[in-house]
């Protein structure tokens, strides 16, 4: 088996990897950088979701990477939109001839005498083996299970006569026109999907155990489009982004903060728009604001479809399937023809691979995170985990930069290994998305790594706090314990 070495090899061709190899394009240039993609093109989850009005669920100015302006003033884009905008950015910084598709990465081995790691993967179109090697590995293959989204074993499915999809596998040929239609979910998948499929379906149900909170947003930024008439792309862009940031931070700030005063305008935003039409123990969660993710809708399209009738809102519980529809405790059955279960992901680290250190398996939820990049104990390898109140993008933006300055100090002072070592004992038992009560956050508890009891050990979700961190604070820090470059020999 032949052996293709780099300086680092970035896993997942997404938003994250190719934003990983376009700071390091910028900021270490002289280093070979390969992406090894499982998937057989760019973009990752912008890729694999193809379901009825696909969008994001963040601003695109904060959502957008720092160094390459997003230049349209759509606040939420569209799904292709965005694999657009990753695509030209791989293009622009020469990253994506160094894509290498259709590869499952499954085993990685760190050997401490050679310095490197070894990488085994499954090539998907052919069914035989790949190995690579790379002195840094960088995991950027998101949070979630790509095979198989979360859905639960619903009683009676067997006997429903209509069909049942999940958003993250779907149908190309689904023709939904006329057709009834209940989402199951309240999340921001479901409240997508609902004005996207009103349009067409005879009419469109959005069934919820329990419900969220759901903000609207303008669709577009005026202020934005107006300056971009006057001052350079960059600039405008750069102050839309600080202003959304600051903005985002004071919400959750707040929430946090006054929780009643924040539920209270929040419930107060949705009975403006919807009236008496629609009522609103559908919009009063049973939890405080941002325990779970905020879900926002642009320019109150939720609102407006359930306003005008094209679809419904019910909060119950499944009793059963039945042939013709979902049958409630309640007793109320709701027909239909087409069941979508947009009840959420399954959580997977590191696209599932097995990870190894000199011969031990790492047990990731045995580790805590060092400045919420590295894993304790392991060697030249980060993983890159977004935020939970804010854009992922940004995690992505400063786990790059920071990386790029980590690389660019270990060949200034001749070092070839760089470890996170926790002298103190600072792991606790509570995984490092404690902090939010979501279903799959708390599924995925016993596979993430544990949260630090303080600092650099601590996952804070604070994007100022971790902007300076690791933009700024020395890379020789105490914590990293670092070993002095050798000759690197080819992995066995």
């Amino acid at each position: 088996m032949s052996n293709q070495h780099y300086d680092v090899l970035i896993i997942g061709a997404g938003v994250s990897g190719i934003g990983l190899a376009c700071h390091l394009a910028r900021s270490c240039p002289e280093k070979s950088v390969a992406i090894l993609e499982r998937r057989s093109d760019i973009g990752g989850t912008w890729d694999l979701f193809r379901y009825p009005g696909i969008r994001s669920d963040s601003d695109m100015y904060t959502f957008g990477y720092s160094f390459r302006p997003w230049t349209q003033t759509k606040i939420l884009a569209d799904g292709p939109a965005i694999k657009g905008y990753v695509r030209e950015t791989a293009r622009d910084y020469n990253v994506e001839d160094n894509i290498h598709y259709g590869l499952d990465v499954r085993r990685a081995k760190w050997s401490s005498e050679q310095a490197c790691w070894t990488v085994y993967a499954r090539d998907e179109s052919t069914g035989g083996n790949r190995r690579f090697s790379c002195n840094f590995l960088l995991g950027a293959t998101g949070y979630y299970h790509y095979d198989a989204g979360y859905k639960p074993d619903f009683p009676g499915e067997d006997q429903f006569k209509g069909q049942v999809i999940h958003p993250q596998h779907w149908p190309e040929d689904l023709d939904y026109t006329g057709k009834r239609v209940v989402i199951i979910g309240s999340g921001a998948t479901a409240i997508t999907l609902v004005p996207a499929m009103a349009k067409d379906a005879a009419h469109v149900t959005m069934l919820q155990r329990s419900p969220s909170y759901v903000a609207s947003i303008p669709a577009i930024d005026r202020l934005s489009e107006r300056l971009y008439q006057v001052l350079p792309d960059d600039w405008v862009y750069r102050m839309a982004r600080k202003r959304n940031i600051t903005l985002q931070n004071m919400i959750y700030k707040a929430s946090q903060r006054w929780p009643g005063p924040m539920r209270w305008l929040l419930r107060k935003g949705v009975q403006w728009q919807v009236g008496d039409d629609v009522g609103m123990q559908h919009f009063d969660p049973s939890y405080n604001p941002w325990d779970e993710r905020l879900c926002v809708v642009p320019n109150g399209d939720l609102f407006r479809t359930l306003k005008n009738g094209d679809a419904s809102i019910v909060t119950d519980h499944i009793e059963t399937f039945t042939e013709n529809g979902i049958r409630l405790q309640s007793g109320k059955e709701l027909e239909a023809d087409i069941v979508v279960s947009a009840t959420g992901l399954n959580l997977q680290l590191m696209g599932n691979m097995e990870v190894e250190v000199d011969g031990e398996s790492v047990e990731v939820p045995e580790r805590v995170m060092y400045k919420g990049v590295m894993l304790e104990g392991v060697p030249n390898a980060a993983m890159i985990f977004g935020y939970i109140n804010a854009s992922w993008t940004l995690k992505v933006d400063i786990a790059g930069e920071y990386l790029g300055r980590l690389l660019q100090h270990m060949d200034a002072n001749g070092h070839g290994t760089a470890v996170p070592r926790d002298h103190e004992g600072c792991k606790a038992e509570r995984s490092m998305l404690d902090a939010l009560k979501s279903g799959y956050a708390r599924r995925a508890a016993p596979l993430l790594p544990r949260q630090g009891t303080k600092a650099p050990w601590k996952v804070t979700h604070d994007y100022q706090a971790d902007r300076k961190v690791l933009r700024e604070d020395p890379i020789d820090d105490g914590f990293l314990e670092f070993k002095a470059a050798g000759r690197r020999r080819d992995a066995a």
